[in-house]
Formats: C-alpha cells, structure tokens, sequence
C-alpha cells in the first residue's frame, strides 16, 4: 500500500510515527460522457466568463467567492504561509468513550501503520484503547485541509476516521417534529416484535451491492463479453428476503 500522509500520532509527551493509508475504495461504476450521436468521448474545456479566452489548466488560480458576488484571488503561497501545525501531527486533543461519537460526525476512514520504530508505541495505544474502550479525538491535516478526527481499534489495527466539524451538521428543521405524536401502545409492540423477528448479527460481507452486479453484466453483454450470471447474483439476497419475510408474517 502507498502511503498519502507521513506524521506522527501526538499526546503529552508521546509520539507515534505512522504513515496514513486509505482504507477503503470506491467501487461505483462510473459513466463517461459521450456524444449521442456517433459515441465519440466529451472534453472539458475551460472557458474565461471575462475575456472568453480558453484558460489552460496551468493559468487556472483559486479564488473565494463572497455573498456579494465578489472574489476574492488566493494564491498557493498565502495557502502554504497559514499555520498550519497538524500538517504533520495528528495531534490528539482527548479520549472519549467509545459510545458517544456519534456515527453521522464520521467522514473517511483510513489505516494508520506504523513505523519500523514506532510497532512498540503503536501497540501500547492500540492495546490501551481496547481495553478502555476508548477513541482518541484528534486533529489533523490531510491534502491541507484541517479535519476533525478520530482514532479507534479495529480488529488489530488502528483506524483514523476523519470527521465533519460540528458547524458542519444541519439541524432537522421538519414540522413533523414540532407536534407530538400519540403512539397506540399495541402498535408499538407489534413493530417492536416485527423488529425482534428480523434481528440478525450484522454481517456486512453477507451484503451484497446487487444494482452494480446486475449493471456489470449489462455491460459485460454489450461489450461482447461473457455476461455475468445473473442469478449468481441474485440467489443469496433473494433467500434472505424470504426468510425475513416469513419471519415478519410470523411476528405479525
């Protein structure tokens, strides 16, 4: 794996060189666009909404767009003037519980490995964090951006997750909350027992993205390829499905 980021973890007078890997991949099909009419490739150009001149990529500059329409230019030099301390350091702030993160505050995830020096460190905070079912709250700089983060154990490694900043969240402003619902105890109690049949352990490698399988082999068929087996797709979710049909019709 290559590394996108080389720092330190910091608390107190502890320093855990790691370098930051991306844990995750997308795996959406992607389309290109392309013409109608003979299926020739789109390009992009940019285009100056001033002069009109086509502006290569080299003369494109970063500008802040104020509510008055103003913009206002900023160069990569003023960027890389800012202080900016987590650039290197994923500096932890605190430790919290485990359970009061709240899950919609998480952003990306990425491995932390450690350096050759730093397996013994590394494994006292891995270890540590286990036991007291804790996660670090921490700051740190990814791609020049401050972010939000959190380390946590997962399976024997660490995990950073970048997070959104609360200012970052929207309030549910609906009018559904703001007038009290009278719920019929026995309607509660018949969905709380449709929600007791359909429990299961999660298993997330049981899951399936079956649009993307199904849009894979069309692909496949008009590309001339061996299409897919449709119902290779299909036969694990489908008798998963039945099974927690029959359950919900047994708990209604």
């Amino acid at each position: 794996m290559r590394a996108m980021w080389k720092g330190a973890i910091s608390f107190g007078l502890v320093s855990i060189a790691v370098k930051v890997h991306a844990a995750t991949e997308e795996k959406a099909v992607r389309f290109r666009q392309v013409h109608r009419d003979d299926n020739g490739r789109i390009s992009v150009r940019r285009f100056c909404d001033d002069c009109g001149d086509e502006v290569a990529y080299e003369d494109v500059a970063k500008a802040y767009e104020l509510d008055d329409g103003r913009l206002v230019a900023i160069s990569d030099e003023e960027l890389a003037g800012l202080p900016l301390p987590t650039l290197r350091t994923i500096e932890v702030l605190r430790f919290v519980r485990t359970e009061e993160v709240d899950p919609v505050l998480y952003h990306r995830t990425y491995f932390l490995e450690p350096d050759d020096i730093a397996v013994l460190p590394y494994t006292l905070l891995r270890d540590a964090l286990r036991d007291s079912r804790r996660v670090a709250i921490a700051k740190v700089a990814l791609r020049q951006v401050e972010r939000l983060a959190a380390i946590r154990v997962r399976d024997d490694m660490l995990l950073l997750h970048t997070m959104m900043w609360p200012d970052e969240l929207r309030a549910p402003e609906f009018s559904f909350l703001d007038a009290p619902v009278a719920v019929p105890a026995p309607e509660l109690a018949r969905t709380t027992s449709l929600i007791d049949a359909m429990t299961e352990r999660f298993d997330a490698d049981g899951l399936r993205d079956d649009f993307r399988a199904a849009l894979l082999a069309l692909i496949a068929t008009k590309a001339g390829d061996t299409p897919v087996d449709s119902a290779a797709t299909t036969d694990v979710p489908a008798s998963r499905a039945v099974r927690r049909r029959g359950r919900a019709e047994k708990a209604a």
